[in-house]
């Protein structure tokens, strides 16, 4: 039986495997090649996320495997162009290049694949130019329902100003993302509350929920963990800072107040200087850290305090498969089949943060009880290679 050729663009070159964008477009490539398909993977490599291609992992040489350097900054004056003059989303303008519209273009040529990914919807401003030159079948997988983001972020925002800007992109993101579902064939949702809304905007099309998997590690315990608080994300990621933000302005004081023993520490890539003034009265900022899996071995509970944001959050379903208890609102754990009070505790205001932390502390065995049916639940339900399969096993039937 003949391979299955794919052709998989992503907007970044996915490594290093230190965020949760990275993992999950690095976990289908290794996927895709595991199951035996023809893959070729066409990256941008931004100025955002550069990577030299000496530091790339093994996978990469098994593969076709091209770049494309490109300049993604958000500056001001093309922002105010771009808000004043066009209509479309900001970052669909600042991801689009002639030059890698060629080389897509010329790749398709060679390669000739018959199901071209697209790993961001803000690169679906180059269907138009696949479709003049490829009969492939076109996918786009959604890691997240990107107007929701910017949706929730306007309704939090503090200025009348920032909430206008906000409210108007989120306008102008849903006005394309929904249109480039419906330019595509095929639509790969992370969560069945996305795959809902999928069929409801894009009608007739192939929808397949394909979740973040993660591979399962087998739990050692080598470190000691203590019953600490710990978080970390991408820190340029608007939903992660706003909601550490708010997590160590309004919750933290009084939290800290009344369990002075409970410590917190945060990481991420790209921490905000202004971040560090937090340092202090339990709290650390550790910045970047060099290796995310010692960052959170001796600590217990994962902190969530997410209020917006979509998809599925990689780095929760990470710690419950190390045995990690889970303190999130119900943004962070959006898309995730889990239950409050079983696989995680749910904390929606400052008080519920501050009863939580009171709770878990005195009540370790119970909270040490949900952690393990956290881990079962990510066991049955997130192992990566029975996604994979299952997507694989989908697409093959309509290709």
């Amino acid at each position: 039986m003949a391979k299955h050729r794919i052709l998989i663009v992503t907007n970044r070159v996915p490594f290093p495997l230190n965020d949760g964008g990275a993992l999950a477009m690095h976990a289908m490539v290794q996927g895709y090649y595991n199951e035996g398909w023809d893959v070729h993977l066409l990256s941008m490599n931004t100025s955002r996320h550069y990577v030299a291609p000496d530091d790339l992992p093994e996978l990469y040489g098994k593969i076709a495997f091209d770049t494309f350097d490109i300049n993604t900054d958000v500056k001001l004056v093309p922002t105010v162009k771009n808000f004043i003059f066009s209509r479309k989303p900001n970052h669909v303008e600042r991801f689009y290049d002639k030059d890698f519209d060629k080389k897509l273009k010329e790749i398709i040529n060679t390669h000739d694949p018959e199901l071209i990914q697209i790993e961001s919807v803000y690169l679906a401003s180059y269907i138009p130019s696949i479709r003049l030159v490829s009969t492939a079948r076109i996918a786009i997988r959604l890691h997240n329902v990107e107007y929701q983001i910017w949706e929730r972020l306007s309704a939090e925002a503090s200025s009348s100003f920032k909430r206008f800007y906000l409210r108007d992109l989120a306008a102008r993101i849903k006005r394309f993302e929904t249109g480039a579902w419906n330019k595509a064939d095929i639509l790969i949702p992370i969560s069945v509350v996305d795959a809902a809304l999928v069929k409801e905007a894009a009608i007739g099309k192939h929808v397949f929920v394909a979740p973040f998997g993660i591979e399962i590690p087998e739990r050692k315990e080598t470190v000691e963990e203590k019953w600490i608080g710990y978080h970390i994300g991408a820190m340029d990621w608007m939903p992660n800072a706003e909601g550490i933000r708010w997590f160590l302005e309004d919750i933290w004081p009084e939290l800290h107040r009344q369990s002075p023993d409970f410590q917190f520490f945060f990481a991420g890539r790209n921490m905000p200087a202004s971040f560090v003034k937090y340092d202090g009265k339990g709290v650390t900022c550790s910045g970047e850290v060099a290796n995310a899996g010692d960052f959170i071995a001796d600590k217990k509970v994962l902190i969530v305090p997410l209020k917006s944001g979509g998809g599925i959050r990689i780095k929760i379903l990470e710690a419950m498969a190390a045995g990690k208890l889970v303190l999130s609102t119900s943004v962070g754990m959006q898309g995730i089949d889990a239950e409050p009070g079983t696989h995680y505790l749910l904390a929606e205001s400052e008080l519920d943060f501050q009863n939580q932390v009171q709770w878990l502390l005195a009540n370790r065995e119970s909270a040490e009880m949900i952690a393990r049916n956290g881990r079962k639940m990510v066991i049955n339900q997130y192992d990566s290679r029975k996604i994979i399969a299952s997507l694989a096993a989908n697409l093959s039937r309509i290709l």
